[in-house]
């Protein structure tokens, strides 16, 4: 393979065109100049593209990668044949994307380019054929979608050797990143396709912006198949690339137009070291705000309409009022907050990267848009680029979305960013140029997004309406039972299946019906797809319909199985469902609740292997889905077992003290394995005291006491007031501070050789800060338990604190059942409990009494046994009494000594 990128490609890449390119034959460089252009027509129905898609021998009906002599031209070398190939692929997809995404209208339509001579091929014909191909994974390709035959040559194209074209790799990264939004579901994508990159990245080392770019459109593939770990890093390294400085800090500002103070707001102060290019037509040195009266749509009218908040509250954008940052040391105090440099526009997506990274490693809550608002911010303030600022637009219109505030203006602006698209407010190359370095979502998700919205706002009628013009009929039932009327539901599908009711009218007045009057359904996947909704509205039928889909489709349609398997688990037929789901995760190995179930039925079954192997995928997929953490700890804590007892398992609610139990037949190896994933896992669900108590057990296990410390700190935090003393794990407490005292003392310490010592946190004084933390902030203030206040006390005796262990000692004696008798007791047994309680307290005031300046402690201690006296007179016949008069004797005689 050749070891550089000719100007032809990176001419392609870059969306621009340099002037005139050395070294290339007249016809591929005027075809490429006119695809950067946007001139697709010209290209894909030049002499070379005809000649390219040549039917063979006139046949139709084979797949599209049979159908088309690809050979190369005899009067061609290698090099041009490629970049040929490249080139019109490139046209096709550009082609589609325009159409589908970025608009305007194409004036270009595959039989242009496709030359059949059979009045039975139709556009509608060809575009059927290519969806039905474009499916994977046993997922049906959005079957509306237009000119779907570009999107199919140009995947043939590129599947094509390339030994000379280096870039043919990043093109086919950015067909699969377009395919993936085609489809219903997410598929695997095979590892060589970000592999083969790698090559490609030396050699673009030299030009920031290539490279940048490239690393950029990987991190997106990663991040489209829920990838977060990977895409975070790849968004790191883009802007590591493109010498990217950004910094999320606060500046002094105001939010709202009523604000009398200055208070620190958020802020992301990035600067560009891009060299700078006159490719967009947007200005490039005024922001938002130093324009006349903010309206940027009059003097620049090719930007999407950014719709005014008009708040009586709120304003338009976060004033700033202080020249540099708040932070300290920052690497970027020399930018104004409130006059920000522009940024270039593959920075600016850059940024938009990260911002959505934000959201899918952080949790669900109003800290997260707080966080991803400054990115958007930052992009939005100096529009570059058309796709760039829609998307930018598109990020906070979701973002406001939630908001009671901003809710209006986050619909209008959805709204808007729809209408635009086939509007011709900008060229054609501007939508273009950074398309792949965005996600930006296609026509139909935009529609799709904006019904969803008025469905969240209640406006269900609206929102059936869109699903129904885009023929989403899964949406359209949800409606239905939304407006609890299933049985619409039931019959739109079931006329869908018998042809009673038609998708795409004007396919049905083209006279597509047959001669029964049923409408031939366009793929297996689409028609299999249909039966699943079916059987999720008639469960009675569902195993007769989830069948069928799965006939239908030939065995490919993992929705049918991952249905069928959950149907299965349902009710209890784990074997079944374990089989359901091992064809559906076979399928398609991206859908993260298909292993998590597969994994809780190979739990009821006992397959711990199976079971820990299902787990393993869900947080391969999903990071931070702590559930899948806990039950992944679970398994590790079960396989290897000799023993049937149980271990902690929030999924079938055992009892978390069964690991204790089974401890000594669970390998080591096992236990810390267990320990991570709990650990993990606890990252995402930080409330969650089922896993922290799991974590507890686990952490003791494995000799991380100081990690069991805090965990029984949380698991009191969160149960205490429902609990009480009983959310104390007592045993667990104890062996905390047995850890601590079995340590040498403090003396004993000072009188070590070799200076200071180094104390290991999980034993005695290493371990004595968390343990004392754990007893004076969270169990004392919360828990008034005897065993609990022994504990401390030991652990305040250890220390040498005598005076306080004294004062806790008694304050156990207090809550435990001396403390508590009352006169008209009559349970011996717990009089006779109560008696040594008070046998107790008086060795220890015998003990540590005289340790204490200025005690009493002979006085104290005969108060104590007269008034248990007083209190129990009714037990005077019972042995133990005059125990108790001898002890109230030798206090006297030892206070009268004294």
């Amino acid at each position: 393979m050749s070891s550089s990128v000719s100007p032809v490609e990176k001419a392609l890449l870059r969306g621009k065109w340099p002037g005139r390119i050395q070294d290339v034959s007249a016809p591929v460089a005027d075809l490429a100049q006119a695809v950067v252009e946007g001139r697709f027509r010209d290209a894909l129905t030049s002499p070379n593209s005809r000649e390219l898609f040549h039917i063979q021998s006139g046949n139709f009906n084979s797949p599209f990668d049979q159908t088309f002599d690809l050979t190369p031209s005899s009067s061609a070398g290698p090099v041009e044949t490629e970049l040929l190939r490249l080139t019109l692929a490139v046209a096709c997809l550009h082609a589609f994307v325009q159409l589908n995404w970025t608009g305007p209208d194409l004036d270009v339509q595959p039989l242009d380019v496709i030359s059949v001579e059979s009045a039975e091929v139709t556009e509608e014909s060809v575009n059927k054929k290519a969806i039905s191909e474009l499916a994977r994974g046993g997922e049906p390709a959005y079957h509306l979608t237009k000119v779907a035959a570009f999107l199919r040559l140009a995947q043939i194209l590129l599947a094509l050797p390339y030994d000379h074209c280096q870039s043919a790799s990043w093109w086919r990264l950015r067909v699969a990143f377009i395919h993936q939004q085609v489809l219903d579901e997410p598929v695997a994508q095979p590892s060589v396709l970000l592999a083969a990159l790698e090559p490609l990245k030396a050699n673009l080392s030299a030009e920031p912006d290539l490279a940048g770019r490239l690393i950029l459109e990987a991190g997106l593939l990663e991040h489209q198949l829920s990838q977060d770990r990977s895409a975070a890093d790849l968004f790191v390294q883009a802007a590591k690339t493109t010498a990217l400085e950004y910094e999320l800090t606060g500046a002094l500002g105001k939010r709202t137009k009523f604000q009398q103070f200055d208070l620190s707001q958020l802020v992301l102060l990035a600067e560009s070291h891009l060299p700078d290019d006159d490719t967009t037509n947007l200005s490039k040195s005024m922001s938002i705000e130093e324009k006349d009266g903010g309206n940027l749509q009059e003097k620049q009218p090719n930007l999407p309409e950014d719709i005014a908040l008009n708040d009586d509250t709120l304003l338009e954008q976060t004033e700033f009022t202080s020249s540099n940052p708040s932070a300290t040391g920052s690497r970027l105090k020399h930018i104004d907050p409130s006059s920000q440099p522009p940024l270039h526009p593959v920075d600016q997506c850059i940024l938009l990267a990260m911002c959505l990274n934000v959201k899918n490693t952080s949790p669900s809550h109003g800290l997260t848009n707080e966080q991803m608002s400054p990115y958007i911010s930052r992009v939005i303030s100096h529009p570059r680029n058309w796709s760039v600022h829609t998307m930018a637009l598109l990020l906070r219109s979701r973002l406001e979305s939630s908001r009671t505030r901003t809710v209006e203006r986050s619909t209008l602006q959805l709204q808007a960013l729809i209408d635009q698209m086939p509007t011709a407010d900008s060229t054609l190359q501007e939508r273009l140029i950074y398309f792949y370095s965005i996600p930006l979502p296609s026509k139909w998700e935009l529609e799709r997004e904006l019904a969803l919205r008025f469905l969240s706002l209640g406006v269900v009628r609206s929102a059936l309406e869109i699903f129904e013009r885009l023929e989403m009929w899964e949406e359209v039932v949800k409606c239905w039972v939304t407006l609890e009327r299933p049985e619409k539901g039931i019959s739109i599908v079931r006329d869908l299946l018998e042809g009673r009711k038609a998708e795409a009218e004007e396919i049905v007045l083209r006279g597509k019906i047959t001669s029964a009057g049923r409408r031939e359904i366009h793929d297996n996947a689409r028609e299999a797809k249909l039966w699943c909704i079916l059987g999720d509205l008639e469960p009675d039928k569902a195993v007769e319909h989830y069948e069928r889909a799965w006939k239908i489709s030939k065995g490919s349609s993992a929705r049918a199985m991952r249905a069928l398997g959950g149907y299965y688990f349902a009710r209890a037929k784990f074997n079944e469902a374990i089989t359901c789901l091992k064809r559906a995760v076979a399928i398609n190995p991206l859908i993260s609740r298909s292993w998590f179930i597969l994994g809780c039925a190979a739990m009821r079954v006992e397959d711990w292997e199976e079971a820990k192997n299902a787990f393993a995928r869900c947080v391969a997929i999903d990071e931070d889905d702590a559930e899948s953490w806990n039950n992944l700890a679970s398994m590790y804590l079960r396989i290897g077992t000799t023993s049937g007892k149980k271990v902690p398992d929030e999924a079938d609610g055992t009892d978390e003290k069964s690991a204790e139990e089974s401890s000594q037949s669970i390998p080591f190896s096992n236990k810390l394995l267990a320990f991570r994933a709990l650990k993990q896992g606890l990252k995402f669900s930080y409330d969650n005291w089922r896993m922290w108590s799991n974590y507890m057990v686990v952490a003791m296990d494995v000799g991380e006491l100081a990690e069991s410390c805090r965990a029984l700190g949380r698991v009191v935090e969160e149960t205490s007031d429902k609990m009480g003393a009983d959310s104390v794990d007592i045993d667990v407490l104890e062996r905390l501070v047995a850890a601590v005292t079995r340590a040498p003392t403090n003396s004993e310490d000072e009188g070590a050789e070799g200076g200071e010592v180094v104390h290991n946190p999980n034993e005695g004084r290493g371990l004595l800060g968390s343990v004392s933390r754990l007893f004076e902030r969270i169990l004392l203030p919360r828990i008034s338990s005897p065993r609990v206040f022994r504990a401390y006390a030991r652990l305040l005796t250890w220390e040498g604190r005598w005076e306080e262990a004294v004062k806790t000692y008694l304050d156990s004696y207090r809550s435990g059942v001396a403390g508590a008798m009352q006169k008209g007791e009559t349970d011996v047994e717990r009089w006779r409990e109560a008696v040594r309680e008070v046998e107790e307290i008086v060795d220890v005031l015998r003990n540590f009494g005289p340790r204490v300046k200025g005690s009493k402690w002979q006085l104290q201690g005969r108060s104590i046994v007269r008034t248990f006296i007083g209190r129990t007179r009714d037990f005077e016949d019972e042995p133990e009494w005059a125990r108790l008069i001898q002890i109230q004797e030798e206090l006297s005689q030892k206070e009268e000594d004294e």
